[in-house]
Formats: structure tokens, sequence, C-alpha cells
């Protein structure tokens, strides 16, 4: 079958209990689409709200394809399930693009063309996504150079404010984002991916070992490997209002987010950078146990989160 009849992009949205920001999310995405020339569908999954979010959708936007799973599938295991649903690895009418969205986004006009033009500009870009603004209109870094020992190392200890935007912490100059080019990156937020159909089916999907935090990044490295480019796209902008989902549950957020990293760097880094980033998480844990106070339960919650954190990276 020719990419004539084929449909252009595919959207998955995978949400939690964020009704109210999923339906401004695909209010904003609805009226993108609409002017930007692609053939497009979307698909929702939905793990397991409680907060009426699948019968609002499907109300509200009744062209939405919504999967309501009966339980938590997690970010990685929903959004694999879309594409699995979409057909990949090899049905003969996938789309020509795949966009993975956040449910906690507000998407400018323009943004979706502006990331399939860049995509399918050049053969060699697998990935790209948007310049990213917080919902006040602030700047927020969309796009990063993949973790090595000095982004842990500013996540616990003293560093120069003047070393936290810029390399040295894993970030692009923000000139690079105001010169409205593409630009290549290591890889790019979660909140905005948009990939070729030949990526996905070449690199696999997210890796169902990440429960949440990090797939992003272990694909884009997959994706590297295999010989693509990531790209941030400036020209595309989103608003990412960012963090609504997890930060219901915080301390389990913090195991979630330091399980994922820690399989991140043993399945990526060599063994001795392995080895140091865990002596680093080790320290670091210590050093938050002993400033925080654990008198409440929701101090002690946290205390605990870090305490077991320590305990993966010491490797008990």
């Amino acid at each position: 079958m020719t990419d004539s009849c084929v449909t252009d992009l595919a959207v998955i949205i995978v949400t939690w209990n964020v009704r109210d920001l999923a339906l401004d999310a695909l209010r904003s995405l609805y009226a993108d689409l609409a002017q930007s020339g692609l053939s497009s569908q979307v698909i929702v999954v939905d793990n397991a709200s409680s907060d009426g979010t699948v019968e609002a959708i499907r109300t509200q936007f009744p062209q939405t394809r919504v999967i309501a799973s009966r339980e938590n599938l997690g970010f990685v295991r929903g959004n694999n399930l879309a594409l699995r649903e979409l057909g990949f690895p090899d049905r003969d009418d996938l789309p020509r693009a795949v966009y993975l969205l956040n449910p906690d986004t507000i998407t400018q006009m323009g943004a979706g063309r502006a990331l399939f033009d860049a995509l399918m500009a050049d053969r060699t870009v697998g990935l790209v996504g948007a310049r990213l603004t917080y919902g006040d209109g602030s700047f927020q870094h969309g796009a990063f150079m993949f973790p090595g020992l000095r982004q842990i190392w500013t996540e616990f200890f003293f560093t120069p404010g003047r070393l936290i935007e810029n390399g040295f912490n894993g970030r692009y100059d923000r000139a690079l984002y105001n010169a409205g080019q593409p630009f290549d990156v290591d890889f790019v937020l979660g909140a905005t991916m948009m990939l070729r159909r030949e990526v996905v089916q070449r690199t696999g999907m997210f890796d169902e070992a990440f429960f949440m935090y990090c797939e992003e990044i272990d694909w884009a490295w997959r994706i590297h490997k295999a010989g693509w480019r990531v790209q941030c796209v400036p020209a595309a902008h989103v608003v990412h209002l960012g963090g609504q989902s997890t930060g219901q549950a915080r301390p389990q957020s913090v195991i979630h987010l330091w399980t994922s990293r820690l399989r991140l760097y043993e399945k990526h880094q060599p063994a001795w950078k392995t080895a140091l980033a865990k002596r680093l998480i080790v320290w670091g844990m210590g050093k938050k146990m002993r400033a925080l106070e654990p008198v409440t339960a929701d101090q002690r919650a946290l205390y605990e989160a870090y305490e077991k954190v320590r305990g993966m990276a010491m490797g008990r």
C-alpha cells in the first residue's frame, strides 16, 4: 500500500485522572490538526481513571478513539498498547508518523505541521520534539543531552548557578531555541515526541521495564544507535503544564524516577560510569535523608522513598 493511501499522523495521548487537562489538550490539538492539512487520527488510552475522563472525552470528542484500560498501565505500556492497536510493527497501513503527546499540553497553532514537516524534510531525522513553555509563558527546556555523572552531581550537591542551565547539566543553549531552526539534540522531552513510522518499526516501542520516567531517553538512545538523528523544532510551540499526574504521589514517584535512572545507566553506560553513578546516588540520598526530619506521615513516606532508592543503588 502506498503512502498516499495511509494516514499522515496518528496522535496518542495517555491519561490518568487529569480529565480537565486532557479535554483542554484535545481541544487545542484538534484545532491545530484541522488547519494542518494532515490526515490524522487520535487515540486516547485511559489508565483506569476515576474522574470521568473516559466519559467526558467520548461525549465532547466522539471522533477520538478511546481505549479504557481497567488497570493503570503507566505511560510506557499505555503508549505501547496504542501503537499495537495501530498495527505496529508490520501492518501495511501504518501512519507515516506517530505523535506521542502528554495530556497536560496546550498545542499552539501550527505546531503539528511544523513537527511533521521537520520530520519528513530529512530522512536521517527519526524523532522530533516541540519548543515548550510553561503555563505562564516562561521558557521550558524541551531537549537535553544524555545524562551523565555531572547531572547526578547537580541534583544532590552544590553547583554554581551558571552551570545549572548549560551543557554541564545537560541543557542546550537558549540561543538555539531562539534561532527558530531545528537543531540536533540527544533526546526530547516525552511530552511531545513525533516519530517516523520506520523508526518505530526498526527500534521497537518503549521498553516496558520503564514504568515511568527515562523511557523517552532510552528510546532516543536506541534511535541514535540505529542511525537516526533527533531534533528539537522551535517553530513548533506547545505549552507543557508539567507534572500534574505524577505529582499526585510524590514518594512513589521518587522511587519510580530513580529506579528508571538506574536501569538507564545499566543499559546504556559503561560499567565504570554506572558504578560511579550509584556511588553518587548513595551519597546524595543520604544527604537528603539527613536534611529531612520525618515528623509528619508525608515526610516519613518521602524519607522511606529516599531510603529505598539508596538501598537500590547499594544493590540491596
